[in-house]
């Protein structure tokens, strides 16, 4: 409930405990065992910055948080506690307006990123690649950019680190480029397609910016994420939630420290970010959220211990509410011994002692106060939501989508992109090579036919010198028959003339 400047949170001994909106922006915590009250307490901040024209963006991983969008139920025992909290003339059963959102595309509108907004550093670090993995993968992108080649979705990405590897000695000036790099690349990406990416990756992209609305009643806009499949998910939820703050860090301008936040998160089940991450996702995880402040944007994790949340990035989160957590084991018993020392004392109690007997709905808080230092300790009663705490009717989640104005990413588009263009290029080429292997059989064919034809000619030569040595040997052997017969023939003449002189010697 916002009044006065504040988000009223709940009532403590010493009064009324609110979150002054200008620290709203410090990031915090929620946290506690399950069926603490850790959900109704996220609600209730998130009706707070509705009312205080604040948007809001809500991980729902159980399903049971779309109650925001119908009005609560009144009861007997929603009657005392708003009595008990003194809010009778400001509270009301109210709905919120809430847009739904689902990166499956199936209990709300669709999310989509594209691959080059991802970025070869963020995907890098998601597919917990080595630094020669990343090196190439960068190199990838770097080829992509410079052919103007868009990656957009996992085919395009696929059919990218495919042509590339075909291609690399053509690719040297950029660097080495290993076949047994892409190869790892390709398979690290078969989790992530497995688990949904390719839903994920697409477009119409999101514009973070149509999360920034208001009703027209100046209320924030809360856009809630279904994560009910998707936290079955982790790489893909993971891929999810730090492709968004790094969007929103990459995208919005430096605000310092503005009056009231531009845009509120609420992570729930937060541990499925940090479960099994590498070093280097928590690193980017820590940066974002240490410098995403100063733009305006507020990050609540939402988890069963602060134990879930890296040390690193715990320290980044000043607003505190802790539920109960249950101490059975040493580990829990340490978690609890954490929790305690993380807030400030309160001289009026032990918080280590508390924690573990704290009622649902009760929460040790311990908030920012209007210059910036942290409150003691609160033992609290957390106000009631006003909207429904329950799943909301489908008819009124059909509803509120189909008049939420988000429409225009309802259908996905596949324009042309890397996997089109090299497509597009090897059918050229697979073409351009038919052209050229046609070309060849009939240069072939037609060397057969010179090759024939040449023969051909030398055979009618050989046969013609045949039959020219025929006809010449012939013609020889009749000449030599004459000159045989002139021989004969002169050689009676001579013969008769002998004959003729040696008879008229006689007489």
């Amino acid at each position: 409930m916002y009044l006065d400047g504040k988000l009223y949170m709940g009532l403590s001994d010493e009064g009324r405990v609110c979150l002054d909106l200008r620290m709203a922006n410090r990031h915090g915590l929620i946290a506690g065992a399950s069926g603490t009250g850790k959900t109704i307490t996220m609600k209730v901040m998130a009706e707070s910055f509705s009312d205080a024209g604040v948007p809001v963006f809500l991980c729902d991983v159980k399903g049971d948080v779309s109650g925001l969008c119908a009005p609560g139920a009144q009861s007997e025992g929603m009657e005392k506690r708003i009595d008990k909290f003194g809010i009778r003339e400001q509270f009301s059963y109210r709905a919120y307006p809430v847009c739904f959102w689902d990166v499956y595309g199936k209990a709300g509108h669709p999310v989509r990123a594209t691959v080059s907004d991802m970025g070869p550093e963020l995907l890098a670090r998601i597919l917990d690649l080595t630094p020669v993995q990343e090196g190439v993968l960068h190199i990838v992108f770097r080829i992509a950019d410079d052919a103007g080649l868009e990656l957009i979705d996992l085919k395009d990405l696929r059919a990218m680190l495919n042509h590339v590897s075909d291609h690399r000695t053509e690719y040297t000036r950029y660097g080495n480029i290993a076949a047994q790099s892409v190869g790892a690349i390709l398979r690290a990406l078969l989790p992530l397609e497995d688990q949904g990416g390719e839903q994920f990756f697409g477009e119409p992209a999101l514009d973070l910016r149509d999360w920034m609305r208001t009703d027209l009643s100046g209320h924030g806009m809360i856009n809630l994420l279904d994560c009910v499949e998707l936290a079955r998910n982790p790489k893909l939820y993971a891929t999810f939630l730090l492709w968004m703050m790094s969007e929103l860090y990459e995208t919005l301008p430096e605000l310092g420290d503005p009056e009231k936040p531009k845009l509120v998160f609420f992570f729930d089940e937060a541990h499925l970010l940090f479960d099994g991450a590498p070093r280097a996702l928590v690193q980017k995880i820590e940066q974002v959220v240490r410098l995403i402040r100063s733009k305006g944007v507020g990050i609540y994790f939402v988890t069963q211990s602060p134990a879930d949340v890296p040390d690193s990035v715990l320290a980044q989160l000043s607003n505190r509410v802790q539920h109960a957590l249950r101490c059975y084991t040493p580990a829990e018993q340490k978690a609890v011994r954490t929790a305690a020392a993380s807030m400030r004392p309160n001289p009026a109690f032990k918080a280590e002692e508390l924690i573990g007997t704290l009622g649902v709905g009760h929460a040790l808080v311990s908030f920012l106060d209007g210059e910036g230092v942290p409150c003691m300790v609160q033992n609290t009663a957390i106000i009631c939501p006003q909207s429904l705490m329950a799943q909301a009717p489908e008819d009124l989640r059909a509803a509120a989508r189909a008049y939420d104005g988000m429409e225009k990413y309802d259908t996905a588009v596949d324009n042309l992109s890397a996997y089109e263009a090299l497509e597009e290029q090897k059918n050229a080429d697979a073409e351009r090579a038919a052209l050229e292997a046609e070309r060849a059989a009939l240069e072939k064919e037609r060397a057969a036919l010179e090759k024939e034809k040449a023969a051909a000619e030398e055979k009618a030569r050989k046969q013609a010198e045949r039959a020219q040595a025929a006809k010449d040997r012939q013609a020889e052997r009749r000449k030599a028959k004459i000159e045989s017969q002139l021989i004969s023939a002169g050689g009676q003449v001579l013969r008769r003339g002998l004959l003729s002189t040696l008879l008229k010697g006689l007489k």
